[in-house]
Formats: structure tokens, C-alpha cells, sequence
């Protein structure tokens, strides 16, 4: 399943719904030892579900675990670009379809044992396997063979050619397939080992001082999880935490500023808040409609009301930080009168009715009340309802039944879903589903970025959703402390490198 901010699904594959922080406080000091002695106290809005990223871990066991205790074949930098990390790199067959990686041969895990192929292959088994909830599995589901012929080498034979392959590799932990009980306990090959999670409070990462890379700068690591962003505000102005992976009270910014002490840094977010249609059902089975609605809403000052000076806004599902990206936000302008008339052309002169699912966090009941404003101005009246998580997931995702609904999606290049005619929104246009196939079967990446292009901007042409805006990632930070990374890229977060003053 694909990523969502604050759901209860993994964010390692198709959709992930990643769970808001449960129910704890934080009450870890961050300590006075300094170098690589220290302590780094991190404060987090995401506490994981469980420990797995195959059984619904959600976006904070990606924040604490990818990349600090588990490692993939290949790694994606805090700046976009991918490079091997467990492997030493791979080759391609000519015809596309075979790819074989060469496995380090200086890596174990924690446990002591020895990374081979074998673990490779049942972690990626893992992925693929059917109560998998993993962000990519749809799009590794390419892989129709998996071989071993030694214990450094791994064969993968695709049904057809992946040229996205290393990049979705990225997502895949590769986990002891020795290991049990997964959702607690944790065996990887990363930095650091697992400490103590105490529900509802923090988790402890410890140095592992046997990694087979470049050692951790700091000591310790421990997330401390909060459920309400003013108190993980106070935390960090207290000294009680050294900083914030992703702040969501804006409000508090000013606070930082004016105090001194901290830094602000606000990063490249790929978190797009969307009003997703069901584009299945009437009227929104009509693209005029979808457009009319686009050009309805204030987006500017959407954006103003939730975040003020932060956030990006976009007119496609594509980020700034994808390979990709242009700015499409011109094809859905401002425009009341522009609304009015499809609407017109559309048969609904007089405006319409549709409900809104809502999910029931913020800022999702804030952006229903302003979009409810906004599309009342040109006859559409909003009916919010606001549901749970867990009702979103099953309502909307699973059953489809819908009309519109507000969402979060975390990852980046996700774009490819609106090839999916299947997807929970339902959008289905023939040559944009050919686009995006042809893209991942692309011979160079030049020419999967213009296949790209070209079905994003037919996607935004039709509406298929409206994208209100891009999230801001914003990281503040004690000056005491650097090294930190700042744009969360799929919500990960590497604490490795994070140095105390």
C-alpha cells in the first residue's frame, strides 16, 4: 500500500496508512554527554505499530528503523539519489529482464550471523508474500524469480524490464531469515542495535559497535513519541529533546525564532495533501467536474490557513524532488468563473452535493471546513464526514465507497498509482496507464522522465485528484546539535550521523 502521513500501514510498499502517535509522552532528558559519547533525544509525532515494515509498521517504524537498524541492497539519500549499500552493485542482462547483484561479503547481522543470499531472498519473499502490507509490493511484484547460486549472489528474473528496480530496493529490509517475532524484536545489519521501546514513550537505539560501516556518531539515539505537537514543541524548548524529525505546529515557529537557540531548517517535503475523488461514481466520473472543483478553491490561501509561510503548492502529484517534476499548476488555476462554466458545460449549472470523508486528525478537519467554504461559493455543497484511521482504511481504500476524501500520500514517485485503474480513487485513462508502463520499461532514465512527464500532465489535465498542497519539512533542531538530515524522503530519518556540541 502506498505511504499516508498518519495511518496504521506500512511505508515500505503500495499504501501505506501510517498511524498517529499512540498514547505516550515523553520523559527521556537528552543528557549532557557530548561527541561520540552522546545521547541524541529525538522528538516524533510517529510512533511505530509494530517493528515490521511487511506487517502495517507505519510511517514511524520507517522514521526509526530504516537505514539506523535495518539496511537494503540499495539506498536512498536524504537528497533523492540511489546508491548500493548491502550490495556492491549489480548487472543488467541486455534484454532487461535479469538482474544480479553481488552481495558485501563483510556484513553481518546483529546477531552475529553472516549476511548471504539467502536472507536477501526471503526478505524480498517477505515483501511479496500475501498479508503483506509493504508500500511497494504492487511495483516488485515485476519479480517473477528469485536465485541463489552462491551465497554472495542474488539473481532476480523480472517478467518484464524494471528500470525502477534499484530504486524500489531501496525500500526492501533485508532481515535475518533466521528471525521471529519481527513485530518486536529487531535483528538488522545497520549502525545501530534495538534498545528498549516503551509503548507510548520512546525508542532506544544503541551504537553497535560491530557495524560493518562507518560507526555512529553518537552513543544513543531515543525517539520520544508524543501525540500532541505543542507538547513536542515544549520538549524541545525545554531541552528535554535536541530536536523535532517533522514539526506540524507552525505556530510554534515563531517561538524559535524569537528565543534563539535553535536552528529551523525546512527541507524537500514529497508529502502531498490531495482531496481525492472517487472518479468511478457520478458526478466525479466527469473530469469537468473534477476541474470545476479544482478551480474553486483558494489554494494559496488554503495553504496560508494551515501552515502560513511554509508548504509548496503543486499542480500535479509529482514533487519538486522526483526526476519528473514540472510545475503544472496553471492547468487548474484560481478561477470562480472558470468553475461556473464547466460546471455548466458539465450539466450542473445549479452546483451539486457530495460527502466528504474526512479523516478525523489534523489538519484534515481544518482543510474539510475551508474547502466546504470555498466550494459553497460556486453552488457545491460539502457534507463533511469525519471518520477514523482505521475507518478510512476500510472504508475508502478496501471498499471504495466514497464520493471524495481527504489523504496524505508520503512517498515519492508515487505518481504511478494513477496507472492503476484498480487504485481507490478509480482513475482510468488507457493511454496514461500505457505511459506509465512504458516508462518502467524505459531503456534510459532520460526517457522514463519524458514517458513520466507526459502522463503526469495528462493526469493533472483531467483533475484526476485536486492536489492542495505540498507538505513542508520542516526540522528544528537544538544548535548544539548537527548532522541531521532534513528532507525525510519516505519519512526515514538516518540519525547515524547526528553529532552533540
Amino acid at each position: 500500500m502506498p505511504s499516508f502521513k498518519k495511518h496504521l500501514f506500512a511505508a515500505a510498499g503500495v499504501l501505506a496508512v501510517s498511524a498517529l502517535a499512540l498514547t505516550g509522552c515523553a520523559g527521556s532528558s537528552s543528557g549532557g554527554a557530548t561527541g561520540a559519547d552522546a545521547k541524541i533525544s529525538i522528538g516524533s509525532l510517529y510512533e511505530p505499530v509494530n517493528l515490521s515494515n511487511t506487517a502495517g509498521g507505519g510511517q514511524g517504524v520507517t522514521e526509526a528503523l530504516t537505514g539506523n537498524v535495518y539496511e537494503s541492497l540499495s539506498k536512498l539519500n536524504d537528497d533523492g539519489t540511489v546508491e548500493p549499500l548491502l550490495a556492491t552493485g549489480h548487472e543488467v542482462s541486455a534484454d532487461g529482464l535479469v538482474y544480479t547483484y553481488t552481495l558485501r561479503d563483510d556484513v553481518s547481522f546483529q546477531s552475529g550471523k553472516k549476511l548471504t543470499s539467502a536472507d536477501v531472498k526471503a526478505s524480498l519473499e517477505a515483501v511479496l508474500g500475501p498479508d503483506s502490507q509493504s508500500a511497494r509490493k504492487s511495483s516488485l511484484e515485476v519479480i517473477t524469480g528469485i536465485e541463489t547460486p552462491d551465497d554472495h549472489t542474488v539473481v532476480f528474473t523480472l517478467a518484464q524490464p524494471s528500470i525502477s528496480l534499484p530504486y524500489l530496493l531501496s525500500y526492501v529490509w533485508i532481515i535475518n531469515a533466521d528471525a521471529t517475532d519481527i513485530e518486536k524484536q529487531a535483528d538488522g545489519t545497520g549502525p545501530y542495535t534495538l534498545g528498549e521501546w516503551k509503548r507510548g514513550s520512546t525508542l532506544t537505539l544503541n551504537r553497535w559497535d560491530d557495524y560493518w560501516g562507518d560507526k555512529a556518531a553518537n552513543k544513543q539515539v531515543v525517539f520520544n513519541y508524543f501525540t500532541d505537537a505543542t507538547a513536542e514543541d515544549t520538549a524541545l524548548r525545554s531541552g528535554r529533546v535536541d530536536l523535532i524529525t517533522s514539526v506540524q505546529n507552525p505556530d510554534s515557529l515563531p517561538q524559535f525564532e524569537q528565543e534563539g537557540g535553535f536552528t529551523i531548517s525546512e527541507g524537500q517535503s514529497t508529502t502531498k495533501e490531495l482531496l481525492a475523488f472517487n472518479d468511478r461514481v457520478a458526478p466525479f466520473d466527469d473530469a469537468k467536474v473534477r476541474q470545476a472543483v479544482y478551480s474553486a478553491i483558494d489554494r494559496e490561501k488554503l495553504l496560508n490557513a494551515i501552515w502560513g509561510d511554509y508548504g509548496t503548492l503543486i499542480g500535479s502529484m509529482v514533487p519538486p524532488s522526483d526526476p519528473w517534476y514540472e510545475d503544472l499548476n496553471d492547468l487548474n488555476p484560481y478561477d470562480p468563473d472558470r468553475s461556473a462554466k464547466l460546471l455548466a458545460e458539465a450539466g450542473l449549472p445549479d452546483g451539486f452535493t457530495f460527502t466528504l470523508d474526512t479523516p478525523s486528525y489534523d489538519p484534515h478537519p481544518a482543510v474539510a471546513e475551508l474547502l466546504q467554504s470555498e466550494l459553497k461559493k460556486v453552488g457545491i455543497e460539502v457534507k463533511i464526514n469525519t471518520i477514523s484511521a482505521d475507518e478510512w482504511y476500510t472504508k475508502v481504500f478496501k471498499e471504495r465507497d466514497f464520493e471524495a476524501t481527504l489523504q496524505e500520500h508520503v512517498n515519492d514517485r508515487d505518481v504511478v498509482w494513477y496507472g492503476n485503474p484498480d487504485f481507490y480513487w478509480g482513475y482510468d485513462n488507457p493511454q496514461v496507464s500505457t505511459w506509465i508502463s512504458d516508462a518502467e520499461q524505459a531503456k534510459t532514465e532520460a526517457e522514463q522522465a519524458d514517458l513520466l512527464k507526459k502522463a503526469n500532465r495528462q493526469i493533472a489535465t483531467d483533475a484526476a485528484s485536486v492536489w492542495l498542497y505540498l507538505y513542508p519539512q520542516i526540522v528544528v533542531a537544538s544548535d548544539s546539535v548537527s548532522g541531521y538530515p532534513v528532507n525525510g524522503l519516505n519519512s526515514q530519518f538516518f540519525a547515524y550521523d547526528i553529532v552533540k556540541e
